[in-house]
């Protein structure tokens, strides 16, 4: 058998109906692709089903600016990033890893690095590579790939339910089936949440579907927003709630983005749905003391304007220095020393799900026995985003992805 890549492959509109298969994998994303690779080196015939016209859509979109694998933090540590799901995460890191994955990708040839800042990358940065080497070592292990199939759920006879490329629909049979269909964000890229539902309606506890790694609006001027959206700060630390993210703030045309936000967004969006308001501090020079910029404000002032004193009296980043415009309106040295070490932010609501990086929420731990499969649904397994859980970028979200995918593949294995 031979893994199907897109519409013009041989037999890819070919009738599914009734067709009885010893496992079926149900989304073409990394948890559903890495669980039908150990289901297959079993020996196992498995077959994937996607909603997409090729699979990866939404990896490959992760790769575009540099794939970003995992990270390279102690284990230890590595585990905490899951936040209220480290507990239930831990294990399944310990199968499969940081250094598990990178021994993973040097196996389909593709080297890794660690950058600077600790996080792991491919040598040529990028993922179309490694999704090339991954679907021809799925075609060497006999895996056939269906595209253009969007789940349906179930119907009467348990059997699973897909609608085919020409909105036909289709019933197909399996002893095991592995659901990994993603969360709810970037649903242009096939995870729309449609999911949520079809298994709610079988008594799965789903909890809300909320937007992580996200955006967060604020009132900005019309014209700041006009002349200054998609700005960097240049590295800043943000602080909220007793937690500090070092990087960049991207400035948008509604609010900010970027690492230093990503990482701090759970904390964001729960403030605000517990207050409906958060107020982050940026640090706009973390490098320097908060005495040394006094300093550097108390010095004479003379006729220069305030933008040309700032620019000369200190090393602000452009856009730190606007985004520091923008919020702080005390001109006296004092009041600009402490804004520039800790400017509010007034944070209005985060950013749309569908635009995240990430979903938060999905089925709740609860429902899931210690194989990741379904208490309710014998036989069914989760793995990927779907489950109640979420993590920061910097490599552990995919991490998360490919060890929750690795442990239902191998449950399932050992089911059948």
């Amino acid at each position: 058998m031979a893994v199907i890549m897109g519409a013009e492959a041989t037999g890819i509109n070919r009738s599914l109906q009734g067709k009885n298969m010893k496992v079926a994998v149900v989304g073409a994303g990394p948890a559903g692709l890495i669980a039908a690779e150990v289901m297959a080196a079993r020996g196992l015939a498995v077959e994937v089903f996607d909603a997409m016209p090729s699979p990866g859509r939404k990896f490959l979109l992760a790769g575009k600016g540099g794939l970003n694998l995992t990270h390279s933090e102690p284990p230890e540590r590595f585990a905490t990033r899951y936040g209220a799901a480290a507990a239930f995460m831990a294990p399944l890191l310990a199968e499969f890893g940081p250094e598990q994955l990178r021994t993973w990708a040097a196996g389909l040839g593709i080297e890794t690095f660690v950058g600077s800042s600790g996080r792991v990358f491919p040598a040529e940065m990028k993922a179309a590579p490694l999704l090339r080497a991954w679907i021809r070592r799925l075609r060497s292990l006999g895996v056939v790939l269906h595209p253009r199939r969007r789940w349906l759920g179930w119907d009467a006879g348990g059997r699973l339910r897909f609608a085919g490329p020409g909105g036909n629909e289709e019933t197909v049979e399996a002893k095991a089936c592995i659901l990994a269909l993603g969360g709810a964000s970037w649903p242009q890229l096939g995870s729309d949440g449609g999911w949520a539902p079809i298994l709610a309606e079988k008594g799965v506890e789903i909890t809300p579907l909320r937007p992580a790694n996200c955006g967060f609006d604020l009132d900005w001027s019309a014209s700041f927003a006009e002349r200054f959206a998609g700005g960097r700060t240049g590295t800043v630390e943000l602080s909220f709630a007793g937690i500090t993210r070092r990087g960049e703030i991207t400035i948008t045309a509604t609010g900010i983005e970027g690492g230093a936000v990503y990482g701090l967004s759970a904390k964001l969006r729960d403030g605000l749905a517990a207050s409906g308001e958060a107020v982050p501090l940026v640090d706009l020079m973390p490098d320097w003391s908060p005495e040394r910029v006094a300093a550097a404000l108390a010095r004479p002032r003379g006729s220069r304007s305030l933008s040309t004193f700032l620019k000369k009296a200190l090393p602000l980043n452009p856009m730190a220095l606007a985004l520091l415009r923008e919020v702080a309106h005390e001109a006296a040295p004092a009041a600009l020393a402490g804004a520039i070490k800790a400017l509010p932010l007034r944070l209005r609501r985060p950013r749309p799900l569908a635009e995240a990086i990430s979903t938060a929420g999905g089925i709740a731990l609860a429902e899931l026995d210690g194989n990741l499969m379904l208490k309710r649904l014998p036989g069914i397994f989760v793995a990927g985003e779907m489950l109640d859980w979420e993590a920061p970028t910097g490599g552990y979200l995919l991490t998360g992805c490919f060890a929750t995918g690795h442990a239902a593949g191998l449950a399932a294995a050992d089911l059948l």
